[in-house]
C-alpha cells in the first residue's frame, strides 16, 4: 500500500481536479451507478470536535474509498488547524488497499469547495455576482476559490462570530481573487442585497432569516453536515422556494431540509432536485429570478470520485 504525505497531494491536486471529481460523482448519483453507505458521525462535545466517516463506489470505476475527517473547534488553542483525516483506497475488484492518502482533510476540502461551485454553475444567474459568505474558516476559502472559477464575483461580503477570523480572511481574499472584499457586523448586512450566498460555520442555530435575503438569491448551504447543525432559519426553505439537495435520502436526515422538514415547512416530495438530477438535465434549475437553496452535506461519492483522480494521478509515482 503507497501512503502520500499532504504536501505531495497539495503538490499535485487543486480545484481543477476537484471539480472534475465532483461533476463525475453527481452524474453517477443521478445515474443510479452508486453504493454508498450512509455517513458515520460522531461528537465530542466535552472538546468541541467532531468525526465523519464516509465512502463510496462508483460502479465500474477502479477503485472505491473510505475517507475519515475530523474538525476539533478548539484546536487553533494549540496552534493546530480545525480539520486532521485521511483517505483509504482499494481496488475494487479484489478489496486489497492500494493507497493511504495522509491529507489532513485536504482533500475533504477541496471536494466541498468543488460541490459549491458546481452547485453555484448549475443555479446561481450568470452574471457578475454580489457574493456573502457566512464563515470565515478555511472552507470559506476554498469555497470562493472554487466558485471564481465559474462565475465571475463583482464583490464579496464576509462575516464571522470571530472579528480577528474576518480580518484576516479579507486580507487575504481579497488579493487572491482580485475583487473588493470587506468585513460584515452581522450575518444581516452580510448578505442583504447578494446575489449568492454561501454558508460555511458549525453553527448549531438558524444564523440568516428569509427575510434578510434578496429577491431571486442563491443560497448555497455548506456548513449543516449533522442532524444538530443549523445554518439557516427552515422558513427559507418553504414555498416559493426550489430547494436542491446533494441527496435527498441523506438530507432527510441532517442538513437544512432535515430542519425544514421536521418543522413542516417542507415535505419531501416537495424537494425540488437532487444536484445531478440538475447536471444530467433531468430536473430544471435556475428558471427565473427565484429564491434557490442548495443544500450540500457531502456525500461518499464525492469522497470516491476525489479518490479515483487522485489515484489516477499517483498510483504510478512513488510517495515522497
Amino acid at each position: 500500500m503507497k501512503v502520500f504525505g499532504e504536501g505531495q497531494l497539495r503538490e499535485m491536486v487543486g480545484e481543477d481536479e476537484a471539480l472534475s471529481a465532483v461533476e463525475t460523482a453527481f452524474k453517477a448519483l443521478a445515474e443510479n451507478r452508486v453504493i454508498q453507505p450512509p455517513p458515520l458521525g460522531m461528537e465530542l462535545e466535552e472538546v468541541r470536535g467532531e468525526v465523519h466517516v464516509k465512502g463510496a463506489y462508483l460502479q465500474g470505476e477502479p477503485v472505491f474509498a473510505i475517507k475519515f475527517a475530523s474538525g476539533f473547534y478548539r484546536n487553533p488553542d494549540r496552534g493546530l488547524p480545525v480539520g486532521a483525516g485521511l483517505v483509504l483506497v482499494f481496488d475494487s475488484t479484489t478489496g486489497f488497499p492500494l493507497a493511504l492518502f495522509q491529507d489532513n482533510a485536504y482533500l475533504t476540502e477541496l471536494r466541498t469547495g468543488a460541490a459549491g461551485a458546481l452547485a453555484v454553475r448549475l443555479l446561481a444567474p450568470d452574471r457578475p455576482l454580489t457574493v456573502a459568505v457566512v464563515g470565515a474558516g478555511s472552507q470559506a476559502r476554498y469555497q470562493l476559490r472554487a466558485i471564481s472559477r465559474v462565475r465571475t464575483i463583482r464583490e464579496l461580503r464576509a462575516w464571522s462570530p470571530l472579528p480577528e477570523e474576518v480580518a484576516a480572511y479579507v486580507e487575504e481574499m481579497g488579493p487572491a481573487l482580485g475583487v473588493p472584499v470587506s468585513g460584515a457586523g452581522s450575518p444581516r448586512e452580510a448578505v442583504e442585497g447578494a446575489d449568492l450566498v454561501i454558508t460555511v460555520t458549525p453553527s448549531r442555530e438558524p444564523l440568516l432569516e428569509l427575510g434578510w435575503l434578496a429577491r431571486g438569491a442563491t443560497v448555497v448551504a455548506v456548513g449543516s453536515d449533522g442532524p444538530d447543525k443549523q445554518e439557516l432559519a427552515p422558513e427559507i426553505l418553504g414555498a416559493p422556494a426550489k430547494v436542491v439537495v446533494d441527496s435527498r435520502a441523506q438530507c432527510l436526515g441532517l442538513g437544512e431540509t432535515h430542519h425544514a422538514v421536521s418543522a413542516g415547512i417542507l415535505a419531501p416530495e416537495d424537494i425540488h432536485a437532487e444536484l445531478g438530477e440538475v447536471l444530467l438535465g433531468e430536473r430544471p434549475g435556475r428558471e427565473g429570478d427565484e429564491l434557490i437553496v442548495c443544500d450540500l452535506t457531502g456525500v461518499g461519492a464525492q469522497d470516491a470520485a476525489m479518490a479515483g483522480v487522485v489515484w489516477d494521478l499517483l498510483g504510478q509515482i512513488q510517495p515522497s
